[in-house]
């Protein structure tokens, strides 16, 4: 770091250069700037290297231990709401690095157990060796659910890039029914793919354990929806397939993961026209986004479940979330400015 004073200046231009394509372009080219931004290698070191950066950004992050997200997850708790926590980390190079994460999800659930949090894990399959070998993901799935099953929680594997799905499917199938996890793991559904309309309809018939989200990936047209109104419109389609009697019967929980209000309120209206009751689904939210909307509908009887993430492997998880939502844009640039 050869002159770190400059980070912050360097960082701040970036910044708000991105906050000028979303005020002359709109949020179609800030987002394809901030999902370039996630992924490179320059930017992560820049802005990682960030002392100032981290203190913004750490209102979506617990913190870098174990411990920092049980204590985020106890302080949800009082809120009346559930927690799901992730140990940050994607893409990772060798089976050691698998490996090291693999045993850090082992031990927070562990640390779960222990405290007697209501919180389950999410984690990410190129973390557990996905890009390595698909077989090294199973097996280290494998390890994680077992430690679930002893301790009695459960295990979501996030959903990455289009290119993942079929795998990411396919070794969720084996672990759910072949090895007998079934009550253990859970899987999600991005609604920006074309695809998924046929992935709900397969899993809900199932009886799967699913979180729809709307997608946070650079995709191609041939395979994702560009405009946002399109996700949207598939998102709320979905969702309404995940409440189905039909899906119901087969004993699908559904999770919808959205900050808008205007999703919200379309599951609602629906399980409210189809007399659906208000513990049979939840509504995920992220940690440190829209605080009062999650308060406002666990009050209303719904569940309510945040996701917590922790870990120094911050950065593309954070950007990310810039890209969803433009209002933490501005946040984080009044923030830095501050």
């Amino acid at each position: 770091m050869k002159n770190p004073k400059r980070f912050p200046l360097v960082l701040l231009i970036v910044l708000l250069g991105s906050g000028l394509l979303l005020y002359w372009f709109g949020e179609r080219w800030l987002r394809a700037v901030l999902l370039y931004l996630s992924t490179a290698v320059w930017a992560q070191y820049l802005v990682s290297h960030t002392r100032l950066a981290w203190r913004v950004a750490s209102r979506f992050i617990a913190g870098e231990t174990a411990d920092d997200a049980i204590a985020a997850a106890r302080t949800v708790n009082s809120r009346g709401l559930s927690a799901t926590l992730n140990y940050l980390g994607e893409h990772v190079h060798t089976p050691q690095e698998a490996a090291y994460a693999r045993d850090e999800i082992v031990r927070l659930l562990d640390c779960i157990q222990q405290s007697g949090v209501d919180a389950n894990v999410s984690v990410k399959p190129s973390q557990l060796g996905l890009n390595i070998d698909p077989r090294l993901l199973y097996e280290n799935l494998h390890i994680v659910l077992n430690r679930a099953r002893q301790t009695n929680n459960r295990v979501r594997i996030d959903m990455e890039e289009s290119s993942t799905v079929d795998t990411t499917l396919g070794i969720y199938r084996r672990l759910r029914d072949e090895d007998g996890y079934g009550r253990h793991v859970g899987v999600v559904i991005q609604a920006y793919l074309y695809r998924s309309q046929q992935d709900i309809a397969a899993l809900m018939s199932e009886g799967a354990w699913v979180r729809l989200c709307k997608g946070a990936y650079a995709e191609p047209p041939e395979v994702a929806f560009p405009q946002k109104a399109d996700t949207d419109a598939s998102f709320v389609q979905l969702a309404q397939h995940m409440l189905s009697a039909d899906a119901r019967q087969h004993g699908a929980y559904p999770c919808f993961a959205t900050h808008d209000e205007t999703m919200v309120q379309a599951i609602r209206q629906f399980a409210q026209a189809q007399q659906i009751p208000a513990d049979a689904f939840e509504f995920q939210m992220l940690y440190g986004i829209r605080r009062e909307l999650q308060e406002q509908l666990a009050a209303q009887g719904y569940r309510v479940r945040v996701y917590i993430p922790y870990g120094t492997a911050w950065y593309p998880y954070f950007v990310r979330r810039l890209a969803e939502r433009p209002a933490n844009m501005w946040f984080f640039i009044g923030n830095l400015l501050r």
